[in-house]
């Protein structure tokens, strides 16, 4: 007697005839025609071993075949129900003999717990499981099997890697022995090659959704293009179809021989993601006579075959499942899958009034602009409406929906609304009165420097040092000019050109004060006897002086340009309903180093004209560039605490009024005394006045 244990997914076996039973306890969903076709098979063969005398001389063998429903457990209680001697079903009836081999299973997790159990006992196990566990003698003396090991597929899959070259390769295997093993024996070959798994994704096909999306999010964010898949069809199947769905492409699969050749997944839409796999598969062959016997099984030729009258009643029982025809009234018939046809009925309304729908809600749908808030304690139709938060809307859902960033909810929160826009323009009254005395600034210094070249050869300008005065003046226009830059909507260029053309323009002014400064001092030197500090301080020294001390402060401005210049940038944490527009310093350590180097400068003209101030001439120059200096300082030390401080436009606002403060400062302490002679009091524009004593 041969037992045979075969696995059955969702489908089950009736037990009406002797040879066709479950294990006791055991019912399986469901006998198929492929399931039907594994048994016919077995019976064939042990028929046309029975046929040849050669084979097992004077010996019949007989059979018994139960259903494992591809379990492990119910495996082997299958297994146990075929290798004890079963009860006698009737007092005359022979009790039939136990088996000699055991023929099981397709499933290697299976086969671990039918072998392991029954090796003992010398019962014989053979079948279809590949995993090279089953190999070992000393755990299964008994197991004999007619399919190559996975040791060998394992080996196969490495040199294959191998021969194309591929260094970094994902693996995927089954939550069983076939899967564990199989990876494993793998890893363990391609590691002698030189080859790294990136990863290992771990799938079953009673899984979760959840758990096959991480494995499905573990290929995607993984770069390999190589990944092995060392799982039977069915767990394989509901991953294939994710990763179809999800459209993960440019993957090279390389299959075992579980599901390279499996027909359910050899469709259109899976060679989508999978065309091109690659795979070993155990060599096949047609079986003599294995097809009219098949072909020949039919209930009515031989009603008493096994399984045969069974096979039919189901498939009676599938034709009514697949029943779908209109009938003489036009009604579509059909049984969904529970058997029950579609429901159809009429709809009945007695009318008291001329056809008027009552209105039966607990709440009316909320106005636009308002959203449900649930009441405590009250059904879901029982709700308030409240209305949108500042910055949402509700139109045509019930929800509030956010506005996109540049966007702001009008007041009756049904609609976004561009923000305002707002910088600092020519048309507003600040940007008028800013225009106005920037204009002016430039205006009065070009004046008197026209001044100062009509009266270039009076003593106060000659004491004064004319190139530098003109020079300063000049950097004085370019400095008024300045805040025309800071005004109007922020561009690239305008951004670059405002801190750029500032920074450089009070470097050349306050060099060119701190020339004159340098002229006073040394001029003062020079009244000692013996002193040489006037001749070695001439023109051409001012001028390096002041084209260097320049120079670097340009020299800083480009490289500021060209590491991280200032961009053109919306501002929305000031105010919900408006984005200003300013411009952003880029590199805020460049900015704070243009001041700085200003702030420097500023600083040494500020400590020699203090030295300077109480020279014995009736024009101390110097006393003037002091009172310039202070100006100059104290509005540059309150500018960077208020320019922090102040919101949006006023920013600008603040670094305008700075930069007009200060160069008014200059004009007015520096050059007002000198055309107050040259214009009003000529009568002192003398070198005897110019050089007499306090």
């Amino acid at each position: 007697m041969i037992g045979g244990i075969f696995p059955v997914l969702n489908k089950e076996i009736s037990s009406t005839s002797t040879f066709d039973r479950d294990p006791p306890g055991v019912k399986c969903a469901g006998f198929d025609l492929r399931v039907f076709r594994w048994t016919q098979v077995m019976i064939f063969a042990i028929e046309e071993i029975n046929k040849d005398p050669a084979l097992l001389p004077n010996i019949s063998l007989g059979y018994r075949i139960l259903n494992s429903c591809a379990s492990p457990t119910n495996t082997l209680r299958a297994a146990l129900t075929l290798s004890s001697r079963p009860e006698e079903t009737e007092s005359s009836s022979p009790c039939p003999p136990a088996i000699s081999a055991l023929i099981a299973e397709s499933g290697s997790s299976q086969s671990l717990a039918v072998a392991g159990t029954l090796g003992p006992f010398q019962m014989p196990v053979s079948y279809f499981s590949t995993c090279a566990c089953l190999s070992n003698r000393a755990k299964y003396p008994t197991f004999f099997r007619t399919i190559p090991s996975d040791y060998f597929q394992a080996k196969a899959l490495a040199a294959l890697v191998k021969r194309f070259g591929w260094q970094w390769v994902g693996a995927i295997q089954s939550d069983n022995d076939y899967g564990r093993n199989g990876i494993l024996a793998f890893t363990e070959e391609v590691k002698k090659l030189g080859v790294c798994v990136a990863f290992v994704g771990t799938i079953l096909r009673t899984y979760s959704m959840d758990k096959i999306l991480d494995v499905v999010e573990l290929i995607k964010q993984s770069t390999v293009k190589v990944i092995l898949a060392f799982v039977p069809e069915g767990d394989f199947y509901p991953l294939m179809k994710e990763v179809v769905k999800q459209n993960i492409t440019g993957i090279q699969w390389i299959g075992s021989e579980a599901w390279i050749t499996a027909s359910r997944p050899s469709t259109s839409e899976i060679y989508q993601a999978f065309g091109g796999a690659l795979g070993f598969v155990v060599k096949k062959m047609a079986i003599p006579n294995l097809k009219p016997f098949l072909t020949g099984i039919s209930p009515y030729t031989d009603p008493g075959a096994a399984f045969v009258r069974d096979f039919w009643e189901i498939i009676v029982t599938d034709h009514l499942q697949r029943v779908n025809f209109r009938n003489q009234f036009g009604d579509n018939v059909f049984f969904d899958e529970n058997g029950d046809p579609p429901a159809s009925y009429d709809v009945i309304n007695w009318q008291l009034r001329d056809g008027q729908v009552p209105t039966s809600v607990c709440s009316n749908v909320c106005p636009i602009g308002t959203r449900k808030a649930q009441i405590k304690g009250k059904p879901t139709c029982c709700f308030d409406c409240i209305p949108c938060a500042d910055g949402t809307i509700a139109n045509s859902t019930a929800d509030c929906t956010p506005c996109p960033q540049e966007y702001w909810s009008n007041d009756r929160k049904d609609k976004c609304i561009p923000k305002t826009i707002e910088f600092l323009t020519y048309y507003e009254p600040m940007g008028i009165a800013l225009t106005v005395v920037s204009l002016l600034g430039a205006t009065l210094s070009l004046a008197t420097m026209t001044i100062f070249i009509h009266s270039r050869d009076t003593p106060v300008i000659k004491a004064s040092n004319s190139e530098l005065s003109c020079f300063l003046l000049f950097s004085l226009s370019l400095c008024f000019l300045c805040p025309l830059t800071f005004i109007g909507r922020p561009t690239v260029w305008t951004c670059m050109l405002r801190h750029t053309a500032f920074g450089v323009t009070f470097a050349l002014c306050v060099s060119c004060v701190l020339g004159k400064t340098i002229v006073v001092v040394t001029a003062f030197k020079a009244t000692f006897p013996g002193s040489k500090v006037a001749g070695k301080f001439g023109p051409a020294q001012q001028r390096i002086i002041v084209c260097s001390c320049t120079l670097i402060q340009i020299v800083i401005c480009v490289l500021w340009l060209k590491l991280n210049p200032p961009f053109p940038d919306m501002v929305f944490r000031y105010s919900n309903k408006k984005i200003v527009l300013e411009c952003n310093t880029g590199s805020e350590a460049a900015f704070y180093a243009v001041l700085g180097y200003i702030g420097l400068l500023a600083i040494i003209c500020l400590v020699l004209a203090f030295l300077a101030r109480k020279l014995p001439d009736n024009f101390n120059e110097a006393k003037f560039i002091t009172f310039s200096m202070l100006i100059f300082c104290a509005v540059w030390i309150t500018f960077i605490p208020a320019y922090v401080s102040s919101p949006g436009k006023f920013t600008v606002a603040v670094e305008i009024f700075a930069i007009l403060s200060s160069a008014y400062g200059l004009l007015i302490c520096i050059f007002a005394p000198k055309c107050h002679i040259i214009l009003i009091k000529p009568e002192r524009n003398t070198k005897k006045h110019i050089m007499g004593k306090l």
